[in-house]
């Protein structure tokens, strides 16, 4: 860890995680992070649903969720940043507090429950975005919906003029009932609204924004068949796997274990790179897949790739390792490269998907 990184966490620790989160949004605001991207590399750029993406390194969902600090986020060496997750109407989320470090894991344990904004507020901010940066917007349900469905077409169509991309976020447990959409007719109903949303945006606007689906890693084998029947019986530009998990085994910081809500960080590895190994195998070499859970350092980032990711995401781990670790993924990336001897790290994906597809959920 650099002396930044180290004087930052320690300074921040001193803070519950929620001010601490909220310090760091304002730190990126001001500038006084500074950027330190990697050096550019031909060999890390891939083109994915059509979007050309410098390196394959992303900010996840849950870290900006008002659209605040994308394009800072990007200077500190990621690809890309999604924001969100942004529902119509702004809400609290959860009472506080809801926010937990396990530090002996490098892990974190939230249940926030979308406390956002609203779309109003963050598209105001994304119209000030360059155009040409990679943000993608992260699209939910407000918890007192009357039509969760119609809550994601109104993300759509508000942001689809600024986003990238956008990831339909049903795998959160932290709104009751939410993970419900991941069941194979109401995943049917969502998709068919929203990619016909898309579609009707699309030929308003003269350009196709993709949309992603961000599944949850705590699924049976018979609920990856379904969501993998119903992304490949729709126009669908890729799955996000995966989110939160509700899983608490393997901790050793038992001390904040039993709080609810989604645990994330290095405990998460094993269990969302099987799943992502798992859909992987379900959904064909042509669905693009990005890979989030446990990312920690250029050697998770690359065996998410090995295990069928066309690209990575992170969020928690940068709690731990502070803001110089995408720019030290993205150079380790680089050094595997060359270590590997190929022309594109893309060379490497799936080279493992069955070591890790064989394994039980």
């Amino acid at each position: 860890m650099s002396l930044l990184s180290s004087l930052g966490r320690k300074g921040l620790f001193l803070f519950d995680p929620e001010t601490a989160h909220g310090l760091s949004i304002a730190a990126l605001k001001t500038g006084i992070v500074p950027a330190c991207p990697a050096k550019a590399d031909p060999r890390l750029a891939q083109t994915v649903a059509g979007l050309n993406f410098p390196n394959p390194l992303g900010m996840a969902a849950g870290y900006d969720k008002n659209a605040e600090v994308p394009e800072a986020l990007i200077r500190l060496g990621f690809g890309f940043a999604e924001v969100g997750t942004l529902t119509p109407r702004a809400q609290e989320g959860n009472p506080k507090p809801r926010i937990f470090r396990l530090v002996a894991d490098d892990a974190v344990i939230n249940r926030l429950g979308f406390n956002n904004a609203g779309h109003a507020a963050a598209l105001e901010r994304l119209k000030r975005c360059r155009r040409d940066a990679l943000i993608g917007v992260n699209i939910g349900a407000n918890k007192d919906s009357a039509d969760r469905i119609a809550d994601y077409v109104a993300g759509i169509r508000t942001f689809y003029d600024v986003a990238r991309y956008f990831t339909a976020n049903i795998s959160s447990p932290n709104t009751p009932g939410l993970r419900d959409l991941q069941a194979k007719e109401s995943l049917h109903a969502l998709l068919s609204s929203v990619l016909t949303a898309r579609a009707e945006e699309a030929t308003r606007s003269g350009r196709q924004v993709p949309v992603f689906l961000k599944i949850a890693p705590d699924l049976t084998e018979e609920g990856l068949d379904d969501i993998a029947e119903v992304a490949l019986a729709h126009p669908l530009d890729g799955l996000i796997v995966s989110n939160t998990t509700l899983s608490r085994e393997g901790l050793r910081d038992t001390s904040q274990a039993g709080e609810a809500g989604g645990l994330s960080g290095k405990p998460l590895f094993e269990k969302s790179t099987v799943v992502l190994a798992k859909m992987r195998r379900r959904v064909g070499d042509d669905l693009p897949i990005i890979g989030v859970g446990g990312v920690s350092d250029a050697q998770t980032a690359a065996e998410k790739i090995r295990a069928g990711a066309n690209l990575v995401q992170l969020y928690s781990c940068m709690v731990y390792a502070g803001p110089t670790l995408p720019g030290a993924i993205v150079s380790g990336l680089s050094r595997l490269c060359d270590r590997e001897q190929v022309s594109s790290i893309s060379a490497l994906r799936g080279s493992r998907t069955a070591h890790w597809a064989d394994r039980n959920i």
